[in-house]
Formats: structure tokens, sequence, C-alpha cells
């Protein structure tokens, strides 16, 4: 019979499991309802979402069982998180190392077993999700995917839970400015955290209740896992303004080429703009090289690139410019709805959403300026908002010119290194082909015309073109 094993991480890994308030969490009808897709799924009549402490077992969702809780030492899941990835045990009595276990001699006269690790974003694997058999089997690819997409649910759900219950913490008295940015952070999570939730929940009600053919099962699947990204987009965020604002966030600066920076950041947001037939133009001038951390930099373009497709209305204009002097920027236009004046000195506070984004019913959480405006300052930078209510917006970020040492040329984001946050750095890069003039945003153009410049249109549904001219 194999050793009780113990991770070479426990301590950290039992304070972890303490910090998330994973035992107390009231999630245990989200708990269940996930052991109930992981039975249903497996083809298993058990299933379970299994947290470990230091000497018990605690069953927080269960599928096919009443069980609660049970010592560590019993069962297969104090192996799966010592070895922190799927274990699966066809035949439990066919196998030495674990056919002496005391679930597997009587009752509950265990033969099957495969268990997902649920790791936390500390690295640490606090329980499992798991399903078990009387009878011996294998799972299949597609049926050890779900298993580890519902791992990835379960840590999500324990991660969002400890943010919001450390923002909803009262034991002390608090600023007022510090109070608001609480219910700010309350009103606004508590929709982008519900929405994909009551999904992912509404999905698992259905599969519960059986009777879909498996193409219907796949479509929800996809559905919970394209949620469940949602969530952990949501819940990277939140870690990246925690460490912004702590001043603990990776920064790796060198010389960047800006405009390579900028189209990157535009290819990442134009299926959005296209999706809402705006006109998406770029006009970059190469050359232009910042001291920068290009991933970075990359996201905090990213965030006012999205605003400005999600604040426009079908069919609009957004235009982006790289400018050299008398520093570096880059600029941002648009003929969305505009901010009010009285809007204007908060757009760049945490969690901050204007009065008129709620009644629109514009989803986000309102950290899209707060973030791309901590990164500037970051790099030495800074953001400028002007805006008109019913004709545009204009965000211009600037950045300190590259003046170091360093080659002719500026880095482009593939030789920079990914940072900690953003997407992959060797993402396509654009196609080029001979494209007309693009016109100037809503409020003129104020644009060095010096140097090649590229354009590229997104619109009408048709190809992204782009080309130098």
């Amino acid at each position: 019979m194999a050793e009780t094993p113990t991770p070479p991480d426990e301590a950290e890994r039992l304070r972890d499991l303490d910090e998330l308030g994973a035992l107390e969490a009231p999630l245990e009808p989200d708990f269940d309802a996930v052991a109930t897709l992981a039975a249903h799924i497996c083809r298993t009549p058990v299933a379970l979402v299994n947290l470990l402490d230091g000497e018990r077992q605690h069953f927080r969702g269960r599928a096919g069982t009443t069980w609660t809780c049970a010592d560590r030492s019993s069962g297969y899941c104090q192996y799966t998180i010592f070895g922190r990835e799927l274990l699966e045990i066809p035949d439990t009595l066919a196998d030495p190392r674990y056919r002496e276990n005391a679930v597997a001699q009587g009752e509950p006269y265990v033969r099957y077993y495969a268990g997902m690790p649920l790791v936390s974003g500390r690295g640490h694997a606090l329980g499992t999700v798991c399903v078990v058999d009387h009878r011996p089997r294998r799972l299949t690819a597609e049926q050890r995917e779900t298993l580890g997409i519902l791992a990835g649910s379960v840590v999500t759900m324990l991660e969002l839970h400890r943010r919001a219950r450390g923002a909803g913490r009262t034991g002390i008295a608090r600023p007022p400015g510090l109070e608001r940015l609480k219910d700010r952070f309350l009103a606004s999570i508590n929709h982008e955290l519900r929405t994909p939730m009551t999904s992912i929940r509404s999905a698992l009600q259905l599969l519960r209740e059986g009777g879909l053919d498996e193409d219907t099962e796949r479509r929800f699947l996809l559905v919970m896992e394209r949620n469940n990204e949602r969530l952990l987009g949501l819940l990277d965020e939140l870690l990246l303004v925690t460490s912004l604002n702590a001043g603990t966030a990776a920064f790796s600066p060198r010389r960047v080429d800006l405009a390579e920076t900028v189209r990157r950041a535009v290819d990442d947001v134009a299926d959005g703009a296209r999706h809402r037939r705006h006109s998406l133009r770029v006009h970059a001038r190469s050359g232009v090289a910042v001291r920068a951390d290009a991933e970075r930099l990359r996201l905090a373009l990213r965030h006012v690139l999205d605003n400005a497709v999600k604040f426009t209305p079908p069919g609009g204009a957004i235009d982006v410019a790289v400018t050299a002097d008398p520093r570096p920027a880059v600029e941002v236009r648009d003929t969305g709805i505009g901010i009010r004046p009285e809007d204007l000195d908060h757009v760049l506070e945490d969690f901050y959403r204007a009065p008129e984004t709620e009644e629109r019913a514009i989803g986000g959480t309102g950290l899209g300026l707060a973030i791309a405006d901590k990164i500037l300052r970051l790099h030495g930078g800074e953001v400028r908002v002007g805006s008109e209510p019913g004709r545009g917006t204009r965000v211009r970020l600037v950045l300190p010119a590259f003046t170091g040492p360093g080659p002719d040329r500026a880095s482009s984001p593939d030789s920079s290194g990914q940072g900690s946050s953003g997407p992959d750095a060797s993402s396509r890069a654009p196609s080029r082909a001979p494209s007309s003039s693009a016109p100037s945003g809503p409020e003129g153009s104020g644009r060095d015309s010096s140097g090649p410049d590229v354009s590229r249109r997104a619109g009408d549904g048709g190809e992204a073109a782009t080309g130098i001219r």
C-alpha cells in the first residue's frame, strides 16, 4: 500500500486554504452543481468537490452520496494533491499501490478513481474534483478535459469569494473615500460575477436534468468554458489592479517599437470592432522608440481600445495615432457617447462607472482606464482624457522616449519577452495590403503626417486591410 504522502508545500497550502476561507465559503450549491456535472459527463455514480486540510477531507460538493467528510488518509485524493496532476486509477484492486486502502477493501468499495487537483493562484493544491465508480473503467480524453475545466471553475469561485469577503470586512473605521471605493467594487463585481455564474448554473441545471443529446451537451460545456474564461479574466484584472496599487506588479522595461505594440493591441480588439461595424484606423508612425514593458503597454492600450469599441454605437469610427513629438504618445479617438464633464475627473479611479454607463446597461468593472493609468505611471508616463458628450472621447497615452544605449532598431513585442499578464506576444502579425487614406477622428487629426503610416479598417464585416503608404 502506498504511504500517505505530504506535499512539500503543506504549510503554505494550509495557509492558502485558510486565507481563501475555502472551508467556510457559502458555495455548496455551486459545488454540488459542479459535482453533478462531473458525475454526468464522466458517467460515474459518485463525484465530489473535496478540500483537504491537515487532518480531514471536506466534501463541499457532492453528487450520488451523502458523505460530508472523511479522514485524510482514507481514499485517494491525498495522492492527487501530492502529485498535482490528474490521477486516474482504472482498477484499485489491480494496483498494488492502492488496493489496500480502506475505501477499496470495504464500504464504499471504490474500484475506480479519477481526481483533478484544485490548484490555487498561488500554486498550491487545495483539494480535488474527483469521480469514483464501483467497477473498473477509464476516462475519455474529453472527460479528462472536462474535469480540468470544472476544477478551474471551483478555484475561480474560491478566489472571487476571497476578494468579495476581503472587500466586505468592516472591522475598522475607514476613510469615506475607501468606503466609496468598496461600494463601487461590490456593485461592479456583483454584476460582472453574477452574469457568468448564472449562465454556468443554468447550464449545469439543464445537464443535471438529462435527456440532452451529445451535441447539445457539448454546446453547454462550451458555454461553461467561455463563462469560466470570463471569470478568470475578471480575477486576473482584480489581481493586476491589486499588484499595481501595491507596487508589486512585474515590470521589465526595454527599448520597444511603439508602432508595433500599437498594431498588436489593435489586432486584439479588431474582431470586436468588426462585430460592431466600426471603422478602426491606425496611423502608426514607425521608428518611435520608447522605454516600456511591451506586454504591460499592450494591455494598457487594449483597455483603452476596448472602451472605445464598447462605448461607441455600432457603425462608429475609432482612430489610433502614434506621434513622436514632443514626447512619444498614442492617441485613441472615437465617435462614442462621450463622457460628461462632471465624470471626467473620476474616470481614472478604480471601479468608477458613470451613471450613463449604468443607464445604458453597458457591462464592465470600471477598471479599464484605471489600469491603463497605473501602467502608464509605472512607465513614467501619463493618461490624458478629453471628451464631449454625444461626440466622442480622446484618450492620449504619453510615454518616455528611449534614451539609453541599445540597438539601432526598437525591439518589437516578439523579442521583448512576455510579461506576467496580457496575451501571448507571439500572436499573428498583421497582413499587409494596400489601403486607402484614412480620415481623421471626430475632433480633427492633430497628427504628424511625416513618415510611413499604416492604416487598418475593420468594418462592414469584411477583411481587415493594412498597408504602408
